[in-house]
């Protein structure tokens, strides 16, 4: 047998991960109700029209070929003309690059950053790909607690005792996934002030930007003096376009620290040539056209946030924090047979067949929970939910 690279084989994604038992269920002829992936475009979301149309239009008239590896200019100025008016940053767009999303982003920037053996410090729970980067690349992704008790606040003493000699940078993912928490402009100060102690950069995901239900969103790019921030957002989750895979970074870099790592993260792009062409002619459409339907959409996804939410509270054996901004939750499992989250997980899947994501896939400070999404309508929530709390009812009598 040819062997596989370790730190290839060392990269998981619990999300997709829990997807292959359940498929095995579906090919016997049971019906799961997935509740794992973020994906608004599987339920009763679509982009709005004028960007599908941008999108056909693109194709047929011709603009089918290789753009410039920073992206179109037009979109990275529709990008500085979005940002400006929603974060009041003042960036150009020499400052922008257009990506395949944010996870492509997010392998440039740490790819630039790192060295074998250099640190960055994530969120603690995460989104997982910010972990499985970090180890591909050689690095050692460090979680700092944030604290359920205070909505999944950060903990800054936390962070800061976590910083080292080798520490490369400070990740933010604010609306956060997968606790659905929403950063205040204290915490946010906190986190800049003590990355520019240490002169490191913040790398700031902002990819639920306007998807609020109580507050509003606010960057780090719009507070900081001196801290070079990186910011990454997209199309598929505000724009709902998760299949287009288009995203972006850009840099609020006002002492020019970062001029290194632009230039790596640069040559990262010259090799991968470019993104996706007719995307982003439609991505320039849904920066400046209009975003009404997002009010519908949002409306929409509160009341099934709200429903989630309270079926949760009442279940016995899971406590939960309400989320304020994205589309999921992330309950703790309070006691039970398990002798992990991930057990409870395969548990409900085989016994309830609904298709929940374990906890622990999204770090050390996710153990012992669960993360599901509020996606579907409230008369498949419903379902999901009469089924887990008769699980849960039964496993706990």
């Amino acid at each position: 047998m040819i062997g596989a690279s370790k730190r290839a084989l060392s990269v998981e994604y619990a999300i997709r991960d829990v997807v292959l038992p359940a498929r095995e269920l579906e090919k016997k002829g049971i019906r799961v109700i997935r509740l794992n992936i973020g994906d608004p475009v599987k339920f009763d979301f679509q982009p709005p029209e004028h960007m599908k149309e941008a999108y056909c239009r693109a194709i047929k008239e011709g603009h089918n070929y290789y753009g410039d590896s920073e992206g179109l200019l037009e979109l990275r100025e529709a990008i500085v003309e979005r940002e400006k008016r929603k974060n009041g940053v003042d960036i150009t767009p020499d400052d922008v690059r257009i990506t395949a999303a944010v996870t492509e982003a997010l392998q440039l920037i740490f790819g630039a950053l790192l060295d074998p053996g250099d640190e960055v410090l994530i969120p603690g729970p995460s989104y997982p790909p910010y972990t499985g980067l970090v180890k591909f690349l050689g690095g050692k992704p460090v979680e700092y607690k944030t604290i359920e008790e205070e909505g999944w606040r950060p903990d800054i003493d936390d962070m800061r005792k976590k910083i080292t000699e080798k520490t490369k940078a400070i990740a933010v993912i604010n609306p956060n996934n997968p606790t659905g928490a929403l950063y205040d402009k204290g915490t946010l100060r906190e986190i800049l002030d003590l990355a520019g102690e240490y002169g490191i950069p913040v790398i700031s995901d902002e990819i639920y930007d306007l998807m609020t239900y109580e507050g509003e969103h606010i960057s780090p790019g719009s507070l900081t003096k001196d801290v070079p921030v990186i910011v990454m957002n997209g199309l598929s989750k505000v724009y709902f376009a998760t299949g287009w895979r288009l995203g972006y970074m850009y840099f609020v870099d006002p002492e020019g620290q970062l001029a290194e790592v632009r230039e790596a993260i640069d040559r990262l792009t010259r090799i991968r040539l470019c993104p996706n062409t007719p995307a982003q002619f439609a991505a320039i459409a849904g920066l400046r056209g209009p975003m009404d339907y997002l009010k519908e959409y949002m409306k929409k996804l509160k009341e099934r946030r709200d429903y989630i939410y309270k079926r949760l509270s009442e279940m016995p054996g899971i406590s939960v924090v309400k989320p304020q901004g994205a589309f999921y939750i992330f309950p703790k499992i309070e006691g039970g047979p398990w002798k992990d989250d991930k057990e409870f997980v395969l548990d409900v899947l085989h016994t309830a067949h609904v298709l929940l994501v374990h906890g622990s896939g999204f770090g050390e400070y996710g153990r012992g929970h669960f993360r599901a999404v509020f996606l579907p309508p409230v008369e498949i929530l419903e379902e999901a939910m009469d089924r887990l709390e008769k699980f849960m009812r039964e496993r706990l009598s």
